[in-house]
Formats: structure tokens, sequence, C-alpha cells
């Protein structure tokens, strides 16, 4: 059984991380990162080529990490695949014990590094979610052929953005991954309580039912708050937080000591990760550390959470 599935459906909070693979096919800096996760996070999701960047695939990282004990999450998008291609990497998935997935529809490639790459979109999000709900039913592959020994059992995911104009859009899109199959969801990184206990209570209000993460995102610099407030959808930084990390720096550079606005980056999400948890506001959090996946333990033990 998933190890997600097993946590949040036992009403445990859910903790996962996220990784992305090498744009090479050396694998060393994400296993180092792998060993420090172990046992500090119930699963950690593997990135399906995130921004439309070239990258290795997720499917080999998710091996190794199911290898070295880390469970994985493998994220497909429907960018670069159709339907068989994607049913294929599903079913090689399952039989390397990989049980737990999140369907994203994926960025167009004209954002990415390989501007030339052609896009597929043969199936969405909810188009995927549909494939393999309709896959686990009936025991049969895309094209209504029976699979040998019978289909896998998934425990399937999406994501949501709480901050979105107009947010009811969203809400009906979150609506129809749930229908298509999603039994928990990660959000879009939150920087602002209120805005997301708003969304929360839009989601009560329409009678979905799902096990919802918050999307948690350490930040590193202002600089770094800024460009994604300025290119990131769904992203909203507050003003005074960038304030904070902008002081931060200043200090660093007066004082010499280097890295203090990550260390109040990992403090600012330490505490907003404390306080999803004491007030109860969902059932878990998703850490996307953006490469300094060595920190999500520090970050754990500083907002005082274990699984």
């Amino acid at each position: 059984m998933s190890i997600l599935k097993d946590a949040l459906e036992s009403g445990k909070f859910g903790i996962t991380a996220e990784m992305a693979p090498p744009k090479g096919y050396d694998f060393t800096e994400q296993m180092e990162a792998a060993e420090l996760l172990a046992g500090k996070v119930h699963a950690v999701n593997v990135t399906d080529m995130q921004s439309a960047s070239l990258k290795a695939s997720g499917i080999g990282l998710c091996i190794k990490l199911k290898q070295a004990g880390v469970e994985p999450i493998l994220q497909i998008t429907g960018r670069d695949r159709n339907r068989m291609a994607i049913m294929g990497d599903v079913l090689s998935a399952a039989s390397f014990g990989i049980d737990t997935m999140l369907a994203l529809t994926g960025d167009h490639p004209v954002v990415g590094d390989c501007k030339d790459s052609k896009p597929v979109y043969d199936l969405d999000s909810v188009g995927i979610l549909k494939m393999l709900s309709k896959m686990e039913e009936t025991n049969c592959d895309c094209g209504g052929n029976e699979i040998a020994g019978g289909a896998p059992k998934f425990y399937k995911g999406a994501s949501v953005t709480p901050v979105y104009e107009p947010i009811f859009l969203q809400i009906n899109k979150l609506r129809q991954k749930v229908e298509a199959g999603a039994m928990y969801v990660q959000t879009q990184g939150i920087f602002d309580l209120d805005t997301f206990k708003r969304f929360l209570e839009k989601v009560d209000a329409a009678g979905i039912k799902t096990h919802i993460m918050a999307g948690i995102i350490p930040l590193k610099a202002a600089g770094m708050a800024k460009y994604m407030n300025e290119n990131v959808p769904g992203i909203d930084v507050p003003q005074y937080m960038i304030d904070r990390l902008a002081a931060a720096a200043a200090e660093g550079k007066e004082k010499g000591i280097k890295g203090l606005p990550m260390q109040l980056g990992m403090e600012m999400a330490a505490e907003m990760i404390a306080k999803i948890k004491d007030e109860h506001l969902c059932d878990g959090v998703h850490i996307m550390a953006i490469g300094a996946e060595k920190n999500v333990p520090a970050i754990l033990e500083k907002a005082g959470l274990s699984i």
C-alpha cells in the first residue's frame, strides 16, 4: 500500500518533499538528498521536466528512490506523451512497486529550454486521472484491451492553485480532478495563511472531499521571491517577507555572514508549517525546496514535525 495513502487515510499529518531528476545521468546529488529525507517524509515527488526544462526521466529517479527505501511519487504530465506512452510508463512503474502518482497537464515547451519540442497534450491532468481510474476499474488498457495479470492500483493525486482569479474556475477544476479519481491534492506554494483559509472554505462550501496538502516553498532570497511573483502563476509572496529577506541579506553583508536569507527562509517555512498543523487547517504539507532538498529535515525539525 502507498505509504502516503496509509498516512493520510489514517489521520496522520502527511509530509512530502519534492526533487527534480538531474540534467544529465548522474543521480549522486539526488541520492545524497534522499538519504537525508529517508524516515523524515512519507514520500518524495519526482518532477516530470518541471517548467518544460529537459531532465532525466522521472521514472528513473523514482526507481532509484524506491530502491533506496524512499517512497516516490511519480509525477506525470500530458505535455510530452500520448495516452499510450503514459500508460506504458505507469505499468513499468508498477513493476518496481511504485504505487503513488500525481497527474499534471504540464507547462508548454515555449516556456522551457527545448523550445522546438512539440507538445502532445493528448490528455490533460483530468484525462490522465480518468484513464487510470478506468484502467483500475476494468483491468483494461486505454484501448480496451485486457491487461495481463490485472491492472495495478495507484494512489492518485493532483495539484491545485489557491491563489487564482477567478477562484471558482480553480474550484471547478479541482472538483473535476477529484471526480476523476484524485484522492489527494498538493497546492501551489502558499505564503499567506488567511488567503489559504479562504480557499479551504470555498473547497468545503463546494462539497469537495479530498486530502489537501499545503505547498510550502522555503525562500532563499528576496530576488527569488520577486522572480516568482513576476513569473510563476499562482505565487504571491507578501512584500513583508521580501523586505525581511532583503534585510537579512543586508545584515549578512554588513557582518560578513553568508546564508542569512536562506536561514530566514527556512525559519519562515517552519513557522508556517507549524501553524498549519497546530490549527488543523489541512491534512499535510508538501515542501518544494527547489534544489535545496537537504534543508528539508532541518525545516521539519524547526517546525516540530516527524512522521
